[in-house]
């Protein structure tokens, strides 16, 4: 449903500017930044997509407004470095948005005739942010009896016990245990479903399942997105969006992108050593859009993404629509590894079922050094965050469109979410 209508504003350096039926608002004046040869494209698209919870100040929060502009200062001056092309973050506290702003450009003028300034409308390519929202698909049909977290995958889908697979669990593949880290499916089984369950079942392991944690970029995702389609018999994407999206009505968050939407999306950057930002090709195609790869092909506005937070912060509730019981929030976000070592990133990460947790460690990646120990969410590669803290009711919702190498990412992760998490000054 895209019923949604919004009246925007538009804002470059000081100045402040109406838009037509489109929310600008960016952090600096583009006139200043290293792109400033690029001229700006008019944007106009249709239909609008306004955030469903409604806007209150940050004060009427316990938000500091004065903090939050520390927090856009940050980001202008990485733009200002050439760290990214733009960005956008959105902040949500007990159910209300306190804070949306979008920074430079969405897409540089290297990909179309003109540069296509960054807007709170912008859809931004969400990477590994997006295997909570196919995880909660999977808590989803938990609550239905149609799945155990302790099962294993093959009692579902049979032909996946190949290659020595029987024994593992959905418990072990929602926390990054499954055995198979390195393996993906090819683009011919992004629409054909048929190929995408042979190439799943035919993964093979590389350790003892549950032995050891190592993140599994895209496997895990895939074999979810498999079992949802063989216990539900619909295609994942559709199951997502009946009952994890359209429940709240987050037309701006999107495994699958609907073509009419694909000119809100934000362009896919990777940042050279020389400091260019060059456009990764398989990822700014509209099969790429349409494919919905489930641990990271979603879409998503900030404000929808950081409002999929606050429902889990809710406890599966928002706005009187409730998708999840508190029981199974609560389950799903506890640490299931402990302080055992996250060989990928050389960390303990405490991986929940479909998320991961601050904990105590000393240094935790992208959640914030300062969190507290139960603050849960998840990344995307070398852009961006999102984090959830049921501590404070705050939610937040950092996205960037050009990945960055470590160990600068992590740096600059720590750096935002530590002056976010500042902002807060009511606990």
């Amino acid at each position: 449903m895209l019923s949604r209508h919004l009246g925007g504003e538009r804002r470059l350096g000081a100045q402040l500017y109406h838009g037509q039926g489109i929310c600008y608002s960016a952090g600096i004046d583009l006139a200043t930044t290293p792109m400033q040869e690029n001229a700006m494209a008019t944007v106009t698209v249709s239909p609008t997509l306004t955030p469903v919870l409604e806007r209150v100040s940050p004060e009427s929060q316990g938000i500091d407004a004065a903090r939050l502009d520390r927090l856009y200062a940050r980001i202008d001056a990485h733009i200002a470095a050439g760290w990214y092309p733009g960005a956008s973050i959105a902040m949500a506290r007990h159910g209300k948005l306190v804070a949306t702003r979008s920074f430079g450009t969405a897409r540089l003028a290297t990909d179309t005739s003109a540069a296509v300034p960054a807007t709170d409308q912008s859809m931004w390519l969400l990477y590994s942010q997006t295997k909570p929202v196919t995880s909660c698909a999977i808590w989803t049909l938990l609550e239905r009896g149609q799945l155990r977290f302790h099962d294993a995958i093959a009692d579902y889908i049979p032909e996946f016990a190949k290659h020595g697979k029987g024994r593992v669990t959905l418990a072990q593949v929602l926390s990054h245990q499954g055995g198979f880290p390195d393996a993906n499916a090819t683009p011919a089984a992004w629409e054909d479903h048929d190929v995408l369950r042979q190439e799943v079942c035919n993964f093979t392991l590389d350790w003892e399942p549950g032995a050891r944690v190592v993140y599994h970029s895209a496997a895990a995702h895939w074999v979810q997105a498999t079992l949802i389609e063989a216990v539900t018999g619909q295609d994942y994407r559709q199951f997502i969006r009946d009952n994890v999206t359209q429940p709240f009505g987050l037309d701006g968050l999107c495994v699958g992108v609907p073509d009419h939407l694909h000119d809100r999306l934000v362009g896919a950057y990777e940042r050279t050593a020389s400091g260019e930002h060059v456009a990764l090709a398989e990822r700014n195609t509209p099969a790429f859009w349409r494919a919905g790869v489930p641990g990271g092909g979603g879409y998503a506005t900030a404000a929808d993404l950081t409002t999929f937070y606050q429902m889990l912060l809710g406890l599966g509730a928002l706005n009187g629509t409730r998708i999840l019981s508190p029981r199974t929030v609560q389950y799903v976000t506890r640490n299931y590894t402990g302080e055992r070592i996250d060989e990928r990133f050389g960390m303990p990460m405490h991986r929940a079922l479909g998320v991961h947790v601050r904990g105590t460690t000393p240094l935790i990646r992208g959640l914030g050094s300062t969190a507290s120990p139960a603050t849960f969410g998840h990344g995307g590669a070398g852009t961006s965050y999102s984090w959830a803290d049921p501590e404070t009711g705050v939610s937040f919702t950092y996205l960037t469109n050009s990945q960055m190498a470590e160990p600068y990412h992590s740096r600059r992760l720590d750096e935002i979410m530590t002056v976010a998490h500042a902002a807060v000054v009511e606990l």
